[in-house]
């Protein structure tokens, strides 16, 4: 069985747990106010949208994978780091202006409907909060034994200053020119940190042994450096159809995933007249198909783009080898292995 298919069938046991646990919750901020009612509601809807669950699907086939069996104490915990993730999603949202997630209208954007802007984004920064206090007492209320949950709660506080750390930099970059090594710096919390919470989380509580804890934290790091840049390329080259958004919305933004970091480098190398289109281009909040064909003929051309994809392929190589030698079962090793596979083989989708 592919990865895709394991997540569909594991992530519908996690999303009917899920959809429990928000109506309840709704339920409690009914008997507080009708409009606390309403947004949770919107809340919920955003986090129950289709999607792939693969943030809390490698936490429960961790699980799985060393305990051989599925609970209700590890869906408690899956719900919390779907939570977990979707708060961080939320405020990445906001932060991005933008419009659109998993083909549906982004969390502001939706409680932003019959009032303005400053109260969608003022309760979405809100919501992302209330999310990551029901993500952790969803994990408290698991049923696990406290020495495990306290260490699963310090790895969720590190993962969350770490991200909100990364999400500073990746900020930042959008007023400046970072070079590779500080690109690496700031994507060594970005998707690094989120595969280390969830695929640890998953260990820890089944217990993992020690040497398997520091392959599979060396692993979901370069899981998560192979991702980014995958995702970022997706960002740049797919369809609106094939993304659930419009394409180029980081360039407009003036953000700077790895291909660009290597295009800026490399074509200092060739044109100049070129980089101060490049220049002009990135950065300029609305972005036009033929503008951003021109950087895509650029990204092509210079090499960037082949750079980019070459360090994500090294990275997802490293990561199947440190899987390779866990004590995983056969079927996690397999889930592992196979999205690995896809985010390498994905990137000759955009040639």
């Amino acid at each position: 069985m592919n990865w895709e298919k394991m997540l569909d069938q594991y992530g519908i046991l996690i999303e009917r747990k899920l959809n429990d646990y928000l109506t309840e919750n709704i339920k409690v901020a009914e008997a507080y106010h009708p409009f606390i009612k309403k947004v949770y509601t919107q809340m919920r809807d955003y986090v129950l949208r289709k999607g792939k669950r693969l943030a809390s699907c490698s936490t429960l086939l961790t699980y799985k994978g060393y305990t051989g069996k599925i609970d209700d104490r590890i869906l408690s915990i899956c719900i919390g780091i779907e939570l977990y993730r979707h708060c961080i999603l939320a405020h990445d949202d906001l932060i991005d202006r933008d419009n659109f997630r998993r083909g549906g209208e982004t969390l502001h954007r939706l409680i932003a409907k019959g009032y303005d802007e400053r109260l969608g984004e003022g309760t979405a920064v809100f919501l992302g909060n209330i999310m990551y206090t029901l993500a952790l007492q969803s994990i408290l209320d698991s049923g696990f034994r406290y020495g495990k949950l306290k260490q699963v709660i310090r790895l969720l506080m590190i993962g969350y200053r770490n991200v909100n750390e990364s999400q500073i930099l990746d900020l930042l970059f959008e007023y400046k020119e970072p070079d590779v090594d500080e690109w690496t710096i700031m994507a060594s919390r970005r998707a690094a940190s989120l595969f280390k919470t969830t695929i640890l989380t998953g260990a820890i509580l089944a217990g993992a042994p020690k040497n398997d804890i520091s392959l599979l934290k060396a692993a979901a790091t370069h899981i998560g450096y192979a991702f980014d840049i995958q995702d970022d390329i997706i960002d740049t080259f797919a369809t609106q159809q094939q993304y659930g958004r419009p394409p180029g919305g980081d360039i407009a933004l003036g953000k700077k995933p790895l291909h660009i970091v290597y295009l800026v480098k490399l074509i200092k190398r060739i044109k100049r007249t070129e980089l101060n289109t490049v220049r002009k281009i990135i950065g300029q909040k609305s972005i036009k198909s033929t503008e951003l064909e021109i950087i895509k003929t650029a990204l092509k051309e210079s090499g960037a783009l082949n750079a980019a994809k070459e360090k994500s392929r090294m990275h997802a190589e490293t990561a199947k080898k440190l899987v390779a030698q866990t004590n995983l079962n056969k079927e996690t090793k397999n889930f592992l292995a196979s999205f690995i596979t896809y985010i390498e083989e994905s990137l000759d989708w955009y040639k």
